[in-house]
Parts: structure tokens; sequence; C-alpha cells
């Protein structure tokens, strides 16, 4: 198990495709003030770098995430929960989901904006591992909000499996 230790056998998580985009922008524009369009979803999810994610309970869709692969991090560009499915682990599956791609030699962290006025999100983030590591002034083009940059770190706490076992070297030895 992950970081937030969910287990859920009734959450699927999958590639996010397009016909998933009327339902994600339900989720997007009850949760934001200033949420993204479909356009903002199709420019971000073209990008080369860019994967979307979905999650689902009972076949159907009850969360996101969208996130950019770089050399050295992962970075969350967009995660929302349906209201009607908060505080059921959804959440907390999402990020295990990225955290369980982390590695000490290659991408080992990730990041992401959270808007000074989130405090629900700040404080799901902090209690999944995530620091405020900046604030970035003047972040958002909509308002004249900042934001906190959040950081995890991947540690080798996070090892979940067994190391492999050598069995000719533990027989010879």
């Amino acid at each position: 198990m992950g970081l937030g230790q969910s287990q859920r056998t009734d959450l699927h998580i999958r590639w996010m495709i397009r016909r998933d985009l009327p339902t994600v922008l339900e989720i997007e524009e009850s949760n934001f003030e200033f949420p993204w369009t479909e356009d903002d979803f199709l420019r971000c999810l073209r990008q080369r770098n860019c994967i979307g994610m979905v999650v689902e309970l009972d076949d159907e869709i009850v969360g996101f995430m969208i996130y950019e692969l770089h050399t050295n991090r992962l970075h969350i560009l967009n995660f929302a929960v349906a209201e009607s499915a908060m505080r059921r682990g959804i959440g907390t599956a999402l990020v295990d989901k990225l955290v369980s791609k982390l590695s000490p030699h290659r991408r080992n962290r990730i990041v992401l904006e959270v808007r000074e006025t989130n405090l629900d999100a700040q404080l799901f983030f902090k209690s999944l591992g995530f620091r405020a590591i900046s604030v970035l002034r003047d972040y958002y083009d909509d308002t004249v909000e900042d934001a906190y940059l959040m950081q995890f770190r991947y540690t080798e706490e996070l090892k979940t499996e067994p190391a492999p076992v050598n069995r000719i070297s533990r027989m010879a030895g």
C-alpha cells in the first residue's frame, strides 16, 4: 500500500479519455470558482508530457487529476473529487497512484500549486506528506491571489514491497 494506505478495491483509476470530459467538467465546475474550460483540458492533454487520469466508483467518474511528467518531478496541474464522493479515500487513491510512480533515481517528487484561500486542499495535501515550500505571489491570471507551492519528496520508507531476495547467495551463505 502507498502513502495514504488507500487500498479500496471498489475504486478503479484509469487514463482519461475524451468521452470522460463532460463528467470531468461537471466535477471541475462544482469544485472551483475559476474552473478550467473544455479547451483548457484539451490543450493540456494534447501535450506529450501531460497525463489525465480519472477514478471510478461503481462505474461512475468521481474524481480526476491532470499532471505533467518532467525529468525529475511530477507536477499536478488539476485535481478534484466530486462533492458527493469527498472524504471517501478517492483523492488519497489518486495521490497514491502518483506516489507509486516516484523513485529515488529519476522522478523523486510531486509538486503542485494551491490557492492561498483553498484551505481544504492545503490540509488534504499536508495530511499526505506534502509541504509548502514557497509562496508564489500574484500567481493566478484570474485573481490577485497567491499560491503555495507544495511538494512531496520520495523517501526510502515509501517502498512497500520487500526487496528481492537472491536465492543463490542465501543458499551459499
